[in-house]
């Protein structure tokens, strides 16, 4: 069994802390915690690793945010991974700060990576990880808030609920999205 794990976020260091890169900073974690490595390989830096005698694939989009359905779709392809053993890490400003939802489907609800990753796949039918960063900006000024670094307070809130993510993206893969959605969500 293969999954691919997709951190959705910009390269870059001006993006490195930026609540947009929440997914990038999951993958990471996720990575670390099971002793992988990043390697830039094609459309994205990629991690090959392995969790309860499955080999994870994960990747970190180098195409911008804007266009990460490009590498996601070359991934899958590539490494012949069906579309219900991908999830996509996300930002969600729709959700309080440090939330995690699974959901197995979905609509874009305004976020542009998972618009084109819909648009290339040409279906909304892909399990993705929603993490809330909260939305607390003032109207006309969504833009800079997403892509502003995180505050003290919010880091304090959101370095254990990375550790959870980890730990649900480890449930996914093993335990599948169904058991995982009702031991995790609303919690």
């Amino acid at each position: 069994m293969k999954y691919l794990i997709v951190g959705l976020g910009n390269i870059g260091v001006e993006y490195a802390n930026t609540r947009h890169n929440i997914g990038f900073i999951v993958a990471d974690a996720l990575v670390n915690a099971l002793n992988g490595k990043f390697e830039t390989e094609r459309l994205a830096s990629v991690a090959s690793v392995k969790y309860k005698g499955k080999s994870l694939v994960v990747i970190k989009p180098t195409t911008y945010m804007n266009l990460s359905g490009k590498a996601v779709k070359y991934w899958l392809d590539k490494e012949k991974i069906p579309l219900e053993n991908m999830l996509v890490v996300v930002d969600d400003i729709a959700l309080p700060l440090g939330t995690l939802r699974m959901r197995k489907k979905g609509g874009a609800a305004g976020h542009n990576g998972i618009s084109d990753i819909i648009m290339k796949l040409v279906t909304e039918s892909f399990p993705r990880l929603r993490v809330g960063i909260g939305d607390d900006f003032a109207k006309g000024y969504q833009v800079d808030f997403v892509l502003g670094q995180w505050s003290q307070k919010e880091t304090n809130v959101m370095i254990p609920r990375v550790e959870k993510a980890v730990e649900i993206i480890q449930s996914f893969v093993a335990a599948g999205i169904d058991n995982t959605m009702n031991l995790y969500n609303n919690k």
